[in-house]
């Protein structure tokens, strides 16, 4: 997109003048949130530009872009919904109404590119937005670069003024601390409620992250927790089956799956509705594997219902090419009965490429046959 990377003792620096593409592909590779954020980012350029995916994105629904963009004044492409896309701007924002029950993520990329090209005062209606934190996280990174921030009426409609006009060249840099993942450490905690003492550092407790949650979900299994001013630590103890609504933080359904199969009695998560255009049908993924190794998992219409058992069996179990089915299946591994086998386990290079690695400070067993791929850092983007 024209903006000139470079990693400098551990940081990260960005500089950029806007969107000016490179060239004219986008390779977004297998990431249904870059997709989803970036596409509309892409349309403020004038240039045509192919954007492509790789693995489980390709076959993931994008009908979302064909049904807004021609509002927009944005020419666009698809595969009946499907990458690859061809795109053409400039977006030109208008007043629309969208459909957020799918994903926010779709909502986060127009915001942003809103917040930069609005002329007029725009708004954007949504109905039935699920995943509201991750809409708090957006508002606060876009507040912290100093975007234009639109006015949130009760998360039903976004209303922006004509945007301000952007600092040709900044006296100093915009220095952000990204912070600590509560998805990729909702399997750490889980692991050390189930496996042993962990301490996991480098969390906010104040964060708008939606999978903070997982902290209520641990105090509803009766888990161990202290949280302290260098982490927040975790002991193994005797869990009791939980009752969570997960449609606003999907991504918690696989470490939570391995959560409740470690319970006694059954645990119900609500919102598998959520869970059918992830990398893989997450549902159907978490059923199939965890099944494999002893634990039954029934889905009822919305809810999925986990089986605590008092014995994990270690078998072959296959990642679905999705990062945290492979991470739910490792942890629950820990604690099986035997070895545990990951196929295409390397999935989790997606989101956490060290989480094995994690796992082996903390003691565990791991015999990891991949790295991570380090052409995914580019000097360029």
């Amino acid at each position: 997109l024209g903006a000139i990377c470079k990693i400098i003792d551990g940081d990260l620096w960005i500089e950029s003048k806007g969107v000016n593409p490179l060239n004219k592909q986008v390779n977004i590779g297998e990431s249904g949130l870059g997709l989803r954020m970036f596409t509309p980012i892409i349309a403020l350029s004038n240039q045509e530009i192919f954007i492509e995916g790789q693995g489980s994105l390709l076959t993931r629904p994008m009908s979302f872009f064909d049904e807004v963009f021609f509002k927009l004044a944005v020419k666009f492409v698809s595969e009946n919904g499907r990458l690859p896309f061809k795109i053409q701007g400039p977006l030109v924002p208008k007043n629309i109404e969208i459909d957020g029950s799918l994903s926010s993520q779709f909502l986060t990329g127009l915001l942003m590119a809103y917040s930069v090209s609005a002329e007029t005062e725009v708004s954007i209606k949504v109905k039935d937005l699920k995943s509201k934190p991750y809409i708090d996280l957006t508002l606060n990174v876009m507040k912290a670069f100093g975007l234009n921030m639109p006015l949130n009426k009760n998360y039903d409609e976004f209303v922006f003024n004509k945007a301000t006009e952007q600092k040709k060249e900044l006296v100093e840099p915009i220095r952000y601390t990204v912070e600590g993942d509560w998805s990729g450490a909702a399997f750490l905690l889980v692991a050390g409620a189930i496996a042993g003492s962990i301490n996991v550092i480098g969390l906010d407790m104040s964060s708008s992250q939606a999978d903070k949650a997982v902290m209520e979900a641990l105090m509803s299994a009766n888990a161990s927790i202290a949280i302290e001013s260098k982490g927040v630590k975790v002991h193994k103890s005797d869990l009791i089956a939980f009752e969570f609504d997960a449609t606003d933080c999907p991504d918690l359904f696989p470490p939570l799956v391995a959560l409740a199969a470690n319970c006694k009695g059954t645990s119900k998560i609500a919102g598998v509705s959520r869970l059918m255009h992830k990398e893989s049908n997450r549902a159907i993924s978490l059923q199939q594997e965890f099944g494999k190794m002893g634990v039954k998992i029934i889905l009822d219409d919305d809810v999925m219902k986990i089986e605590g058992v008092s014995e994990i069996k270690g078998t072959i179990v296959h990642s679905h090419n999705d990062h945290r089915i492979a991470m739910a299946c490792a942890v629950i591994g820990l604690i099986a009965n035997g070895e545990t086998e990951i196929e295409k386990a390397e999935a989790i290079n997606k989101s956490y490429p060290e989480f094995f690695n994690d796992l082996k400070k903390l003691g565990a067993d791991v015999e990891q046959p991949f790295t991570l791929d380090k052409s995914i850092f580019e000097n360029e983007i």
